[in-house]
């Protein structure tokens, strides 16, 4: 069983068809970060590219476009068959199944990207170390990863406004835990990075409003699908979820301008190289 099993067995289940329903709000919502991670990866024509936790496809079709040769990887099969459908008649551009953190990589690639996709590992250093195998000498990393719930207001503010609603859990969960925010502590991320035998680590602080939705109505239907605020509510039934659902929709009021509902979101942007064993 893979060590990462918790999460194939997630992104294979409901996870991995509600975020093909909603890929492109998603999208969307995802593209000034996303344009951002691709001008610092600065892929070129015939790279070799691994695109770890690709998902639906978005930024693998985008660099595969850019005339690299992209393999996009990802654990949810439901995800890649929509990237498969997406990528129809574009060439450069494969998809399989796998778990990035131990599927079998030869040394040939010149980049190694993600958007959001290398947060969910249960040993992130071993993780990025055979990753870090898939690398050419000269070989480059570069993602992006959420920085700390609280610096997100696009989920922190409906999270806490659902919050009241919730069971007390017994214990504070972990916040390094695999997850969307795991690399939130930014020496954290470095530590894991550079026992995973990276050189030339920097991770810059990347702060980007992120649409939510058009409206109100559109932000909840988002709120109700992905993310923490949809796994919260997923807790919830009947009338306390009703009432949770109107605190966050009430919470979401003052961010709510003529362009829709806008939510800053934080990021960390990391880059670094192949080190020397």
């Amino acid at each position: 069983m893979s060590a990462n099993q918790q999460q194939i067995d997630y992104w294979n289940g409901q996870a991995g068809a509600t975020w093909v329903a909603a890929q492109a709000r998603l999208d969307a919502m995802l593209e000034p970060l996303s344009v951002i991670a691709l001008q610092r990866a600065a892929v070129q024509a015939g790279e070799r590219v691994i695109d770890v936790g690709c998902g639906c496809g978005a930024t693998s079709l985008a660099m595969a476009q850019q005339g690299a040769e992209v393999w996009g990887l990802d654990i949810s099969a439901p995800m890649l068959d929509h990237a498969r459908a997406r990528a129809d008649g574009l060439s450069g551009v494969t998809f399989s199944v796998g778990d990035a953190a131990s599927v079998p990589l030869t040394p040939d690639h010149d980049l190694i990207f993600s958007r959001f996709g290398v947060m969910f590992f249960a040993d992130p250093v071993a993780a990025f170390r055979h990753l870090r195998s898939g690398l050419r000498d000269d070989g480059r990393l570069v993602f992006l990863c959420w920085q700390a719930p609280r610096e997100n207001p696009w989920v922190s503010v409906g999270g806490a406004a659902i919050q009241p609603f919730l069971p007390t859990p017994a214990a504070p969960p972990d916040p390094r835990a695999p997850g969307p925010f795991a690399f939130g502590d930014l020496d954290y991320l470095h530590g894991v990075l550079a026992a995973a035998g990276y050189a030339n680590i920097v991770i810059d602080s990347v702060r980007e409003k992120l649409t939510l939705g058009a409206d109100l109505d559109e932000a909840m239907a988002f709120q109700g699908q992905v993310g923490p605020a949809a796994r919260a509510l997923a807790e919830l039934q009947g009338d306390q979820r009703e009432a949770a659902l109107a605190a966050a929709r009430e919470a979401l009021v003052p961010y709510l301008s003529s362009t829709g509902v806008v939510l800053e979101g934080a990021t960390w942007l990391v880059s670094a190289t192949q080190g020397a064993d």
